[in-house]
């Protein structure tokens, strides 16, 4: 005990020390800065094992000094710079004594849309007192998507109820979760989830300046907590350990070590945090309540804990990165959120298993407001509706007062509507940069960067509207033409078609035609094409039908789908049959318009036509 006071003397002793030391400069005094830099080597904070008003003193003086090269008293500034927020704001604000009305509105705000709330007894004492410090971490994984929005939305709650909001980035977790964030790339995945976290909350319109945003190896690296997880080691068994990861930590046959400290990390974090209360996912319960059980064998207080519930994915499973079916990801261009939004599992009448209806509910009417949930329909459909509440959305649709289509229509338009301002804000060539890195591709063999292969679809396939210029029978065979298209170059492509016993040369001289561009030259009867006409045909093929191109169509113009909209291939890879694969779903419908799995194929002057085969294959 006499060491302990002693010790603890000395650090005083060394930190006023400093303080008297301490100018405005660094020029006139570095061996200050280098004394609490080798003072700080082996510590979190000056004097104790948590940050404490002596902290703030040294740390007002040492803001206004250039400390990059002190890298200890760097990490222990922004440290105190996240935890404190401002310096000196240690303390919470004290507050003028609360009616119970106004603790019972605040309490409302703080809990609604939870699915449970353990220790609201506690947040009671508290709200009497004081507003509530909360934090919610994520770990620094996969990216981010746009159930995200259900957390963000509920931190929105706990700022209106005038909360001290922390934001960890839970960079060390990641790591230890089975090795999903690489050693090498902690730090970049963590900048990639501040800048997308950030995008988020200003998407919802909520201000930064009101939350604190953590890092956790800026404190979990510390001398203090390192201590106290050897010290929660200690009593944490390894059946509990288990326990409380099962939910989260990602389950193997064969588990690291890592893992069973997972739990024990998060449960400390409440206490270096410095908070009354960590807010998560249902899925989280089971650590919560270990930290409920462990942290005051410590010494430690029990925090109160909040829970989400964990909305359906698109599939009707939990909604996770790892899954790329079951997810939109927040950076996802409009047409691939509606394609997305398209597939989704979303049974009529079905409304306890709908990834669709739950984020509407925990998300899409909290984000409206007193705005209500809009559908747009034609009127031989029903017309346009509106419901002012999810309750009334729900009913409706239970009751097949609208449909599958109707609430995939306006989900999609309400998710883009959340979305485009994270879209643009990620077209920067900083943020793209720093997506690449912290999401780099693996390695080839030969050391290059794969390209992840893209999803077969018509996206892929460079169809243009095309003009024939000049068209002549082939001289070798009697069922070719040679035509020579322009489609937009500096040259007219020349193009082999198999049409010469289908359509007559006079009709085809000067027509718009639809081109596919990215196919690999073929030799054809001694002349290479560089190119094929795409026509209607029967089933036996003995009605061929170049496809009506609408007039106003420019030459070189793409054809494609409000839906499939992404960049084509340079040129396909015909081992993959990737061409093949999507003729198998390009048709004309009862209307002779052109459709890709049912979405019309257009230029800016309108659909391509079939002059009179319906139902038919393009060819």
């Amino acid at each position: 005990m006499i060491r302990y006071v002693a010790g603890r003397l000395f650090h005083r002793g060394f930190a006023a020390q400093i303080l008297l030391k301490m100018e405005f400069t660094q020029a006139k005094y570095p061996d200050s800065l280098q004394s609490l830099n080798t003072h700080l080597s082996a510590r979190s904070y000056i004097t104790d094992y948590k940050l404490n008003p002596l902290d703030l003193q040294v740390f007002k003086k040492v803001s206004q000094c250039n400390t990059s090269n002190y890298p200890h008293v760097t990490r222990w500034a922004r440290h105190v710079t996240s935890i404190s927020g401002t310096p000196g704001a240690m303390a919470p604000a004290p507050v003028e004594p609360r009616t119970p009305e106004q603790v019972q509105a605040k309490k409302e705000l703080i809990c609604r849309n939870l699915q449970e709330t353990v220790g609201e007894d506690r947040l009671e004492t508290i709200l009497k007192e004081r507003d509530v410090k909360i934090y919610w971490g994520t770990a620094t994984t996969g990216k981010p998507h746009i159930a995200y929005f259900v957390p963000m939305i509920k931190l929105a709650d706990f700022l209106k109820a005038g909360c001290e909001v922390t934001v960890l980035f839970a960079d060390l977790h990641g790591y230890l979760d089975n090795m999903k964030a690489p050693w090498e790339l902690l730090q970049l995945r963590a900048k990639y989830y501040e800048a997308v976290i950030k995008a988020m909350l200003k998407s919802l319109d909520v201000p930064l300046e009101k939350l604190k945003f953590v890092t956790g190896t800026d404190y979990q690296l510390s001398r203090e907590y390192t201590l106290d997880v050897y010290r929660l080691s200690s009593v944490v068994t390894d059946h509990d350990a288990r326990k409380a990861g099962a939910e989260v930590v990602k389950q193997v046959a064969h588990p690291l070590l890592s893992g069973l400290l997972y739990p024990g990390l998060q449960a400390l974090d409440e206490e270096y945090l410095g908070v009354d209360a960590q807010f998560g996912g249902v899925d989280q319960r089971k650590i919560f309540m270990f930290a409920e059980k462990y942290l005051p064998l410590l010494g430690y207080k029990k925090r109160i804990h909040f829970m989400n519930p964990m909305i359906p994915g698109l599939t009707g499973d939990k909604m996770s990165s790892s899954d790329p079916d079951s997810k939109i990801d927040l950076i996802d261009p409009p047409a691939a959120v509606k394609k997305k939004i398209n597939k989704a599992f979303c049974e009529p009448g079905n409304v306890t298993n709908n990834g669709l209806l739950s984020f509407s509910e925990y998300v899409i009417f909290p984000f409206l407001g007193k705005r209500e949930f809009e559908i747009k329909r034609k009127p031989e459909h029903g017309g346009d509706v509106s419901y002012a509440t999810f309750e009334q959305l729900k009913e409706a649709y239970r009751t097949d007062l609208i449909y599958p289509l109707d609430l995939k229509t306006a989900v999609a338009t309400y998710i883009n509507q959340l979305l485009a301002p994270i879209v643009k804000e990620f077209q920067s060539k900083e943020l793209k940069k720093l997506s690449s890195q912290a999401y780099p591709v693996a390695n080839t063999k030969g050391g290059k960067t794969a390209e992840p292969e893209r999803p077969v679809d018509i996206s892929r396939v460079d169809i243009r509207v095309g003009k024939i210029v000049n068209i002549e029978p082939h001289p070798d065979a009697d069922s070719l033409y040679v035509e020579k298209i322009d489609v937009g170059e500096a040259e007219p492509r020349t193009i082999i078609s198999g049409l010469r016993k289908f359509v007559p040369q006079d009709k085809l001289d000067g027509a718009l035609v639809a081109v596919v561009c990215n196919l690999k030259p073929a030799n054809m009867r001694g002349i290479k094409s560089h190119g094929m006409l795409l026509c209607a045909s029967d089933k036996d093929h003995t009605t061929v039908e170049v496809l009506i191109v609408p007039e106003g169509s420019k030459p070189g113009e793409r054809i494609t789908s409000d839906m499939f909209t992404d960049p084509p291939d340079p040129q396909l890879n015909p081992k993959k049959k990737i061409f093949e694969k999507v003729q198998t779903d390009l048709t004309t419908n009862a209307g002779l318009e052109v459709t890709y799995k049912g979405e019309l194929l257009r230029t800016s002057a309108g659909p391509l036509l079939a002059p009179s085969l319906v139902n038919a294959a393009i060819r």
